[in-house]
């Protein structure tokens, strides 16, 4: 689909199909590096909407009478409805484009979480909660348009970078939010319209963004899908019958388990941290918040880290490579989720988190940097399989996680799931013909994503 684009003769250090092969962080004017910065960005405010309520939940718990199995039901509601989401996201992005896909999602994403700030029972909190599930299938999205502007050299790189600095809202909404809450507290608010008028401010930030992805990104290097396949440019949308021709690929079901084991993970972590360290070590709201915040903080170099080993290894060795790398990161992540499981001293806990978290980002990282090669003509649905994986594994760990009393028997046997997923890494296999860096011509392609990275954003 996209080879078909002519390449783009303004675009500095791009390949012949118009694909950026640097990411330079200061560029804010080419349409590779524009899209970079804005779908970033959404992603962010996206994260952050979607676990709003994690660090307040202490809060809202008390107030709607939540028991623990209530909890962790809505913990269970606020990715399942997700998986859906990014199935169809995905095959949107094949027919409509990024932008426009972006921009209802955002449009209509929105409206549950500022929803949400109106809900007075136990069953209205579980449906908005379901809801702003679907704002979470910008991630596709933002993997999508990141791999259509970026070339092979670096679309590991690119895509772990985007979805990294995204996932970041994950842990500053544990931080920002109980500021944000507080700050109502001390106009005089009183905790019931606190949190409410905190989510229905993460609404309205999201909307705000959906105007700045319509009016500053374009689909692909050289236009949008609409103006490319009126002017013969582009082919015609086929996106039903690529989605079809994905589904019976036992690749994409293989990377859709291993991102199950790691974003599935992040997503469970994200949920329920605050209440892990506030249950587990007697932390107050803010505290725990901020504990909780350095798993997700972790998202500004680890999934970027991630991907640009990906890379590395892929210009080094083939699509081979990128796989074996992927296997690595996600049996080490599964090892030291059990090792956080086993801490009992807040030092060690926080330490342990750190080093879990720097393997589940770069796990995700390493995903990514293999999904733009599975199918050229199907990336949407593609990336929105193996998107939906994610999800589905953080549903199947909630439900675990409910069979156990408290936390830390659950999460063990899950590092253990996640250790075994690992392995299925190695039915994810490739032709020659399909590795950009075993093809005739790549020598082009061969330079160090890392050092283009640093190098293009100093």
């Amino acid at each position: 689909m996209i080879d078909a684009i002519a390449p783009v003769s303004s675009a500095p250090a791009s390949s012949r199909d118009g694909k950026a092969t640097r990411i330079r962080l200061l560029d804010f004017r080419s349409p590779q590096m524009r899209a970079f910065h804005v779908t970033w960005l959404a992603f962010f405010l996206c994260f952050f909407a979607w676990f709003g309520t994690a660090p307040l939940m202490k809060v809202i718990r008390g107030e709607l009478g939540l028991s623990d199995a209530q909890v962790k039901n809505t913990i269970i509601a606020s990715v399942a409805i997700t998986i859906v989401a990014r199935l169809v996201v995905g095959w949107l992005c094949d027919r409509y484009g990024p932008r426009l896909t972006y921009t209802w999602l955002l449009l209509i994403g929105a409206l549950p979480v500022m929803g949400i700030g109106f809900a007075t029972s136990y069953e209205s909190f579980l449906v908005l909660r379901l809801c702003i599930g679907v704002i979470g299938a910008s991630f596709v999205i933002t993997q999508f348009h990141t791999s259509l502007m970026f070339a092979p050299n670096v679309v590991g790189t690119a895509n772990a970078t985007t979805a990294g600095w995204g996932n970041l809202g994950g842990g500053v909404t544990q931080m920002a939010m109980p500021l944000v809450f507080g700050a109502f507290i001390a106009l005089g608010f009183g905790e019931f319209w606190s949190w409410r008028l905190s989510m229905i401010i993460a609404g309205l930030v999201c909307w705000l963004i959906a105007g700045a992805y319509y009016f500053l990104t374009q689909d692909t290097p050289e236009g949008n899908f609409k103006e490319l396949r009126a002017a013969g440019r582009l082919p015609a949308s086929k996106a039903l019958n690529g989605f079809f021709e994905v589904c019976r690929d036992s690749r994409v079901w293989a990377l859709f388990f291993i991102y199950g084991a790691c974003f599935g993970i992040e997503l469970t972590i994200n949920n329920v941290a605050a209440l892990y360290f506030a249950d587990n070590f007697g932390l107050g709201l803010a505290t725990a918040g901020i504990v909780a915040a350095l798993f997700g903080l972790m998202n500004v170099f680890a999934r970027t880290l991630g991907g640009a080993f990906g890379d590395r290894f892929g210009n080094r060795y083939g699509l081979k490579g990128r796989v074996r790398w992927l296997f690595a990161a996600v049996c080490v992540e599964g090892v030291l989720l059990m090792l956080f499981s086993r801490m009992t001293t807040l030092p060690l806990a926080i330490v342990s988190l750190v080093l879990f978290s720097l393997f589940v980002q770069m796990s995700e990282g390493a995903t990514y940097s293999v999904v733009p090669f599975v199918s050229k003509n199907a990336l949407g649905a593609v990336s929105g399989i193996v998107g939906a994986g994610g999800n589905f594994g953080a549903v199947s760990a909630g439900f675990l996680l409910k069979g156990f009393d408290g936390w830390t028997t659950g999460l063990f046997v899950l590092g253990g799931i996640v250790s075994a997923v690992s392995f299925l890494a190695f039915m994810v296999r490739f032709s020659e013909a399909d590795d950009p860096a075993l093809a005739k011509g790549a020598s082009e392609l061969r330079s160090s994503p890392v050092q283009e990275f640093v190098s293009e954003g100093a």
